[in-house]
């Protein structure tokens, strides 16, 4: 995704930190606090919820660029840079990095997706100034040198063998190349053993500077604070660093069309001796922004989003073929999948199978009953509001919405949405999605010609 400012320099402050930033408040959410959002003239978001009845904070840097914003020879470049970022500035070791926040009982991270990147950390409400200029500074300013790349270089080969000893999370890997094929949404996030060893620090630092631009940027912080201080400080923390820029418009969130193509249904087979099985079956599904997102999140609930829905009830507790079976959704800005997950003995695979492909059919003719409507819209709603009990949840709601949607749908109008689902809604949709041909992944003790396309 091009940014429409690169900055190449220690920063660029001339006309931009002089300039006005544009502040409105977006909401008085009965539920939470007031939220208010600053777009600084470098084109950088600043958001906030003011919640005064917590004593933390939650604040993070998120960044839209992920493992699909690169080449394959750059793939698992973004997330080779979350780790260097926090190896040290022009202003802190990595040491002092991690000891400052830590020294006031604070925590920080950071995670890679295939469309974004995220740090943040969790403080004391009275240590937010230290926070803010901590995070700014790793994010804004880090140097990246070559003898931390090599030591992270090995940190990240050792936690893609890491991964690989984990046939649970790499089943949902062999999925999405099932369903992707050579498409970045295809491959892995963290890159390959081939992608990580050979990059070099010159290409790292090239991603860095031309990724990680002002109008790619929203910052979130939510819990006991005040809007007008964290701008402030942001501004003090970002002065002078090459995000510190000429003004600019902020960045548009990533565009729905075209859409993905996917590849026609297939089975992906990873042999590997294990004790148990790991399945996943699904096929493509739709984008975060269709409107049939809520309706889908209501058919998932019931067909396998907890202990009552159907695939669990019919396959873990009437039959006892599996530990673990549910069913998900993944979105993405132009695309999507729809999937059922099931762990369970080598020997039940076949069967676990076909009972999974004969509720899916079921459900994709005749559809799922009032009842289940009820307590699939339940569902969702309750898990959407009890996940907003804590300041980390509220912190990355508002940058979700910033950065994936382009604006923050308040908590009333998002339960109505839920609450507006139709019997017919639900039952349309399900004869549609889970009437398309499904992809296989099986990650076990097979080989490669142990399943067909309807084993």
């Amino acid at each position: 995704m091009s940014s429409s400012v690169a900055s190449t320099g220690r920063g660029v402050a001339s006309t931009g930190s002089a300039a006005r930033a544009v502040t409105r408040t977006l909401s008085d959410d009965p539920l939470g606090g007031t939220v208010r959002r600053t777009v600084l003239p470098s084109g950088l978001r600043v958001l906030t919820e003011a919640i005064p009845a917590m004593r933390s904070v939650s604040f993070g840097i998120w960044v839209a660029v992920g493992s699909r914003d690169e080449t394959g020879s750059q793939a698992g470049a973004a997330h080779f840079l979350e780790h260097l970022l926090f190896k040290g500035t022009n202003k802190r070791s990595a040491l002092e990095i991690s000891s400052q926040i830590e020294a006031v009982g604070g925590e920080t991270n950071a995670f890679t997706t295939k469309e974004y990147t995220c740090y943040y950390a969790r403080v004391l409400d009275e240590d937010l100034p230290l926070a803010i200029d901590v995070m700014c500074d790793l994010v804004a300013d880090s140097v990246l040198t070559a003898a931390d790349v090599e030591t992270e270089r090995g940190v990240i080969l050792e936690e893609i063998a890491m991964h690989d000893d984990e046939p649970g999370d790499e089943v949902h890997d062999l999925f999405a190349r099932a369903v992707y094929g050579d498409h970045p949404l295809g491959r892995l996030i963290s890159g390959t053993e081939e992608t990580v060893t050979p990059m070099t620090r010159r290409q790292i630092q090239g991603f860095y500077r031309r990724r990680y631009t002002a109008p790619q940027i929203v910052i979130a912080a939510a819990g006991n604070l005040d809007h007008a201080a964290v701008v402030k400080l942001v501004r003090q923390a970002l002065r002078g660093t090459p995000l510190d820029t000429d003004p600019a418009s902020p960045a548009p969130h990533r565009a729905a069309t075209p859409t993905v193509r996917t590849k026609p249904a297939t089975t992906l087979v990873e042999p590997k001796e294990t004790e148990q099985a790991h399945v996943i079956l699904g096929c493509p599904g739709i984008d975060r922004t269709d409107d049939r997102r809520f309706a889908l999140g209501v058919l998932n609930n019931v067909l396998g989003g907890g202990m009552s829905s159907r695939l669990f009830q019919e396959i873990r507790e009437q039959r006892g073929l599996a530990y673990s079976v549910y069913s998900y959704a993944s979105q993405y800005a132009d695309s999507g999948v729809f999937a059922v997950y099931a762990g369970c003995a080598p020997g039940r695979v076949d069967e676990v199978l076909d009972l999974t492909r004969a509720e899916l059919a079921r459900v994709a003719a005749e559809g799922i009953t009032e009842a289940e409507l009820a307590r699939g819209k339940g569902m969702s709603k309750g898990s959407f509001v009890l996940g907003l009990e804590d300041t980390g949840s509220r912190m990355s709601r508002l940058a979700k919405g910033e950065l994936l949607y382009g604006n923050l749908m308040p908590v009333d109008d998002l339960l109505a949405r839920v609450d507006a689902v139709t019997l017919d809604d639900v039952n349309t949709l399900a004869a549609d999605l889970l009437g398309r041909p499904m992809s296989l992944a099986v990650v076990g003790p097979f080989d490669s010609g142990s399943f067909t396309a309807t084993s």
